[in-house]
């Protein structure tokens, strides 16, 4: 008999096989068609209103941070571990191909996320001391007067939150081991780092993930740049697998067992959905503290958070895994750590420092964001005394997870996704009017796009 555990592993599994991809990608496409393929349409005013405007300091309206902090803390969430070592285990799996299905489902996925984030805005709230709150416990309330299903999505996320924290601690360690590091002292440093952190609230966060942010990007981009320029006569050869593999089948060829074309859309289809967090629902809780003079325009940066995770980081370690040609050389149980094996053989041992340090900075900061999140959900749930609590139970349990404890929560870790997603998706397509009516006003009206591009 199959033990209870083999069970959750099957059912988890198939819930994030076909069944998520066709709820979280096809929820996608039908929102991009309601929106009037905005993204497309607007793309040139969207990257001068995001990409464009991240030193401005001259911002509108009311909110509790510049909507570049509030950006840059859910950016801090998406851009994670998997940039680095999710994207060529999804080649390894699914062929060069996969890398098309990545930017399609990341390309469908900046409507949903900016949908959550726009019914964020719409939908937030003053807390007891003051803050902006929001994000689906809110819309999917005050939108659709579905209090049971809101209390359900709150009280899953807090309780995913705490196994998806010890996951993320336990990467930290297992890098931190490689340069000598106990994971006890890892856990414990880390805990006091997001500590000192979270206990200033998202006005803190904001202000040390906007430096963080770009700082761990940048160190990563910079190095992995000179790489890809060291290969660049074999780009057009890596950009021509991309386009054809994602339709014809990927032959085998040294250390890559081939692929066929279903395996190429699945294993893309999900580095894309997972990595930039389109429509999970936890991007608008860190948005619903922007100070904005219209939703929309906040929406945009949920928009700059996919470019930025997928069609950036990600794309880029596509390049780098394709152009130095490791992909046919490694294994597939072997291929997370290619990056690193390419930065090794450029930059020597400092490489591979780089790489532990910026999975270590990506980890981290996303430990501090998901913290926050779990804080809102017990605020709502419970009031803003209990989120103090449930602080730190999170802060405890990355000491836990640092160590490797408690490693039969984790099993539980994609169920419970899959608990707060499908009810976030479900409310957001139910909202889409709500949405579709907010962009065409912002659109049509002086005070906000036509003034803009009249400027």
């Amino acid at each position: 008999m199959q033990s209870f555990l083999d069970v959750v592993g099957e059912v988890s599994g198939w819930i994030w096989g076909i069944p998520m991809l066709l709820i979280l990608g096809g929820g996608g496409l039908f929102l991009t068609i309601a929106l009037g393929f905005f993204q497309f349409k607007y793309f040139g005013y969207i990257i001068k209103q995001t990409f464009g405007k991240i030193l401005s300091k001259n911002v509108e309206g009311e909110g509790t941070v510049t909507p570049f902090q509030a950006a840059s803390s859910a950016l801090a969430s998406t851009v994670g571990a998997s940039n680095i070592v999710g994207v060529p285990v999804a080649i390894a799996l699914g062929g060069p191909g996969a890398v098309f299905w990545m930017w399609i489902i990341a390309l469908l996925g900046c409507a949903s996320k900016f949908t959550e984030v726009v019914l964020g805005l719409k939908y937030r709230e003053k807390n007891e001391v003051g803050e902006y709150v929001g994000g689906p416990m809110y819309y999917i309330e005050k939108g659709l007067n579905w209090k049971p299903v809101s209390v359900l999505f709150a009280f899953f996320l807090m309780i995913e939150l705490v196994p998806s924290i010890m996951v993320q601690a336990n990467s930290v360690a297992g890098s931190a081991v490689t340069m000598g590091i106990s994971p006890v002292i890892t856990g414990i440093v880390v805990m006091i780092l997001v500590g000192l952190v979270v206990v200033g609230g998202i006005g803190r966060i904001g202000r040390v993930c906007e430096k963080l942010v770009p700082f761990m990007a940048l160190l990563y981009l910079l190095g992995a740049f000179i790489i890809i320029l060291m290969n660049i006569t074999n780009l057009p050869s890596a950009i021509a697998l991309i386009f054809t593999h994602a339709f014809i089948p990927a032959a085998p060829v040294g250390g890559f067992a081939g692929a066929a074309m279903a395996s190429a859309l699945r294993w893309g289809s999900a580095r894309g959905t997972y990595s930039n967090e389109a429509g999970m629902g936890t991007a608008p809780m860190a948005h619903s503290a922007a100070i904005i003079d219209h939703p929309v325009r906040q929406g945009f940066w949920g928009i700059f958070e996919v470019i930025v995770d997928t069609l950036i980081i990600c794309s880029t370690t596509a390049f780098l895994v394709l152009t130095t040609g490791l992909w046919t050389q490694v294994e597939s149980s072997q291929a997370a750590g290619i990056p690193a094996m390419a930065f090794s053989s450029v930059f020597g041992p400092a490489g591979g420092t780089v790489v532990t340090l910026s999975l270590l900075l990506f980890v981290i900061s996303t430990i501090i964001v998901i913290t926050f999140y779990g804080e809102k959900q017990a605020e709502y749930l419970f009031g803003l005394g209990f989120s103090h609590v449930m602080r730190y139970v999170y802060l405890i349990s990355i000491v836990i997870g640092a160590v490797g404890g408690m490693k039969f929560l984790w099993q539980f870790l994609d169920i419970l996704l899959a608990c707060i997603i499908i009810p976030n998706m479900i409310s957001i397509l139910a909202l889409h009017k709500d949405v579709v009516e907010l962009k065409n006003e912002f659109f049509a009206s002086p005070n906000f796009f036509k003034k803009d591009i009249n400027i």
